[in-house]
């Protein structure tokens, strides 16, 4: 902006732009979408002994006790 005119250096443009365009960081969001964990399939898995049960939609794997061992399960 020479001048103060608005016309950017050597005649480039306004150089008024905020770098939003494709890759400029708007990714899918905090939770990742298709990360392993997401969705409604895969098991809750206990830390201590490995046991496995299928996840169950609505029910969080952390609420769930490791029917073998008594640990609170994870998410595979």
């Amino acid at each position: 902006m020479p001048f103060g005119d608005g016309t950017g250096p050597a005649g480039q443009g306004p150089g008024t732009g905020r770098g939003a365009g494709a890759g400029a960081g708007r990714g899918r969001g905090r939770m990742g979408g298709s990360s392993p964990g997401s969705g409604t399939g895969g098991y809750c898995i206990c830390p201590n002994c490995k046991y496995r049960v299928p996840h169950q939609a609505g029910n969080p794997c952390y609420s769930i006790k490791c029917p073998k061992c008594g640990a609170q399960m994870v998410r595979e």
